[in-house]
């Protein structure tokens, strides 16, 4: 339940909505944690989040090797677990773009199953593009907190679903937050998903100048928004003895907001 001192404060913003969340593969396996900032950050916001246990894969891997026909069974059950879905929000821009870019295109020669493939597209939301373009929040009410030195590595599949900038202005919204632009941050980490795999030498030469443009920044905290990207960059790192801490961003809000405390009386009155 959201305090009611928030909800007062929040006033309209709080127009309550229903979201699924779509966890994806990468984030269930190695970094819940992600995933329960998500829900955290949404429930503060005033939103109920519910999660589809049954959910599976997106259909990426199969997608990606080629295998069209496996990848559209994936895909239609997928539209099955989230048909009652308002709203279906993801931590990660690579698996979102899936569904809004390739869920229609692979289902375009059944009328019946490219409606319900484009419905889902519609509905499908990357968690930041959800915060500053869907739900347009105004962060200035939480006076958001994060001391440290960072960087942020644009996942390339943000293109796909047309986020440009906007994790960039949302972290420079953070007080104490020393943000550093990162050169070539526009440029692939080299996971790719299964790229990684069949172009292992391509893979490994663009992390290593991944993770060299990282040092140069002298940032201690590298914020991503995809777990395929947070993996590849920091075991590189770890291969080069580099420490550095990686955080999606979900994981600032959520420690950001925990630290904000707005007094019922006050914001109320």
């Amino acid at each position: 339940m959201i305090d009611a001192g928030f909800a007062c404060f929040f006033g309209s913003e709080l127009s309550r909505m229903n979201v699924s969340l779509f966890v994806t593969c990468l984030t269930d396996l190695f970094y819940p944690d992600v995933a329960e900032s998500v829900v955290r950050v949404l429930s503060r916001l005033g939103h109920k989040v519910d999660f589809p246990a049954s959910q599976t894969c997106c259909g990426q891997p199969a997608l990606n090797s080629g295998f069209l026909d496996e990848a559209r069974a994936i895909a239609v059950r997928m539209m099955d677990v989230f048909e009652s879905a308002e709203t279906v929000v993801t931590p990660s821009a690579s698996c979102c773009s899936i569904v809004r870019e390739y869920y229609p295109y692979l289902t375009k020669d059944d009328p019946v199953l490219h409606a319900r493939a484009q419905a889902m597209a519609d509905k499908t939301f990357e968690f930041v593009e959800f915060l500053e373009k869907k739900l347009q929040v105004d962060w200035s009410a939480w006076n958001l907190s994060y001391p440290a030195v960072a960087t942020y590595h644009y996942s390339c599949h943000n293109r796909g679903i047309g986020i440009t900038d906007e994790a960039v202005k949302l972290l420079c919204k953070f007080k104490d937050l020393d943000y550093r632009q990162l050169e070539k941050m526009e440029q692939c980490c080299g996971f790719g998903g299964t790229f990684s795999v069949k172009f292992g030498d391509i893979s490994g030469a663009l992390v290593r100048d991944k993770v060299k443009c990282i040092k140069e920044t002298g940032a201690k905290l590298l914020v991503v928004n995809d777990g395929g990207c947070a993996m590849n960059i920091v075991g590189q790192c770890k291969r080069e003895g580099y420490e550095i801490e990686a955080k999606h961003i979900a994981q600032l809000l959520d420690e950001a907001m925990q630290r904000c405390e707005v007094p019922t009386s006050e914001v109320c009155r």
